[in-house]
């Protein structure tokens, strides 16, 4: 087996059981209290609409979007690490029939499995630092990798294996 194969096999591996084991630590630790937390953030809401009190209502709907924006990112991230491993497993079975040289190769599943573990990475920790300019630069950076080394696998596909 190549070595490009072992990483996107092995890489894809790792990284599926590190997605699967963070969405287990999550929904046994926190999951249930941030679920709990938006609810009652949206009840505070209602409570405070009803009685005419805007500023309070307003306040906990803010609440309410802090926790979801906390919550959206650390669903995805497990779930977005699971399946980009997936994607880089099935590829790493695929990948000697990419046409290029085995540096090459090895170059491109780098960039694969770069890709795969920053991109969740930098989404889940801005849930520690909102806003945070350089870490949704890395949200952005991630997908981009990934993308790279997914159209370089397609044009390594497309080519003829004479002209590897």
């Amino acid at each position: 087996m190549t070595a490009s194969r072992k990483l996107l096999i092995c890489g894809g591996v790792i990284l599926a059981a590190f997605g699967m084991l963070y969405g287990v630590e999550y929904a046994l630790v926190t999951e249930h209290q941030t679920l709990e937390h938006m609810g009652g953030s949206l009840a505070q809401s209602f409570t405070a609409a009803a009685g005419h009190d805007a500023a309070r209502s307003k306040a906990a709907l803010h609440e309410y979007g802090e926790t979801k924006y906390d919550y959206v990112r650390e669903v995805d991230a497990h779930s977005h690490w699971i399946g980009l491993a997936m994607l880089m497993i099935v590829l790493g079975v695929i990948f000697d029939r990419v046409h290029f040289g085995e540096g090459i190769r090895q170059g491109i599943a780098v960039v694969l499995l770069m890709g795969s573990v920053l991109f969740p990475l930098a989404v889940l920790l801005q849930t520690y630092h909102h806003g945070a300019l350089v870490l949704k630069a890395l949200a952005v950076v991630g997908p981009g990798l990934v993308i790279a080394g997914l159209t370089a696998t397609a044009w390594g596909l497309a080519r003829r294996e004479s002209a590897a």
